[in-house]
């Protein structure tokens, strides 16, 4: 079986995922690279960890999660269904079956909120793991020189988000995302604005998974 190490190795795999983050960067998005990608892959995997799943399914999902955003690297629209495409050229290529490989397709296929619903475990934890990277450290450097009143929304948000967390309790059989948000720098109405259909869809994700899925923001419970 192809394992995470296997696919963070490949030079295809390595210059994608780099084509993806330069028309990112260019379009002015927060940052979508490695270090996205990474996080996404691991709290995926995590997520099935805790919540018993098969370490076949779990080692999926972290290929799933590292995979989700290479879509980008054609154009940020559809990006969700050329990614998953793409990834599963690129794992039956490198040898994987091809039952493995569609399952990744379906799930990256489904990640993004605007077409995407929670149709297998693996889509469900990366549905979840994706929306909840919310942290300052996404907002490109450039950005952050300019005033924040003039941030577009995303930045600040992203800005203000000093933590983020997701937690497994599997004896509450609960999914919870904990956030600290510097209210200075954004008001949690904004978070709101953009965020409120992600967070939809991971409680459905959630759902999907058999477990209630909960949102805390600055200590207090918001779903």
């Amino acid at each position: 079986m192809l394992t995470i190490a296997d696919i963070k190795a490949d030079e295809e795999v390595k210059t994608i995922m780099f084509m993806a983050e330069s028309q990112i960067e260019a379009l002015g998005f927060t940052e979508h690279s490695v270090r996205h990608s990474s996080i996404v892959s691991k709290w995926a995997g995590d997520l099935l960890q805790k919540i018993g799943a098969d370490p076949h399914r779990i080692e999926l999902a972290r290929i799933a999660g590292y995979l989700h955003d290479i879509g980008n690297s054609v154009n940020r629209e559809d990006h969700a269904q050329s990614g998953a495409i793409l990834a599963y050229q690129i794992l039956t290529r490198m040898g994987m079956g091809y039952r493995d490989a569609a399952d990744i397709m379906m799930a990256i296929g489904n990640h993004d909120e605007k077409h995407g619903l929670p149709v297998s475990d693996i889509t469900s934890a990366l549905i979840i793991a994706d929306k909840a990277d919310v942290h300052k450290s996404r907002v490109r450097p450039n950005s952050t020189r300019l005033n924040t009143e003039n941030l577009n929304i995303h930045d600040r948000v992203n800005l203000a988000a000093e933590k983020s967390v997701l937690e497994v309790d599997a004896q509450k059989g609960e999914i919870t995302l904990n956030i600290i948000i510097d209210t200075a720098i954004c008001p949690v109405m904004d978070y709101f604005e953009i965020y409120f259909k992600r967070m939809q869809l991971c409680r459905r994700a959630a759902d999907f998974l058999g477990k209630k899925f909960a949102l805390v923001i600055n200590g207090v419970r918001l779903l």
